[in-house]
């Protein structure tokens, strides 16, 4: 799809009311995928999760520790439009690059756009 995020607002709760490049926009809660883990911890206190921030350069929401979220996972949530299972790492860019720090494998849109890479490359 790669839509990009150009505005975005948090509302109550883990609410984001999200525009998009190409005028589509709508409310996501992210409460129920975001496990508060690691990177995304920080986001359980209510007043930094209203920190977000539109990144122009990665084209989607980020927070000011780095944290990201996949816009084409927000896009289809917003619009209800399916994507492909794993076309990007589900946590976001910031988490992709983590996990190629941890020796982990992470699938890119070009290489394998159709599943989800785990574990090291064998």
């Amino acid at each position: 799809m790669l839509k990009d995020i150009v505005a975005a607002k948090a509302l109550g709760g883990y609410r984001l009311h999200l525009r998009f490049e190409d005028g589509a926009e709508g409310v996501v809660d992210l409460a129920p995928q975001l496990s508060f883990r690691g990177v995304f911890e920080p986001l359980r206190d209510p007043a930094y999760f209203a920190q977000v921030r539109v990144d122009p350069e990665l084209g989607t929401v980020a927070w000011p520790n780095g944290a990201d979220l996949d816009p084409d996972v927000l896009y289809g949530r917003v619009t209800g439009t399916p994507i492909l299972a794993g076309a990007r790492h589900p946590f976001g860019t910031l988490a992709a690059r983590l996990d190629l720090q941890r020796g982990r494998r992470s699938c890119s849109r070009a290489s394998r756009p159709w599943q989800m890479c785990r574990g090291p490359k064998t």
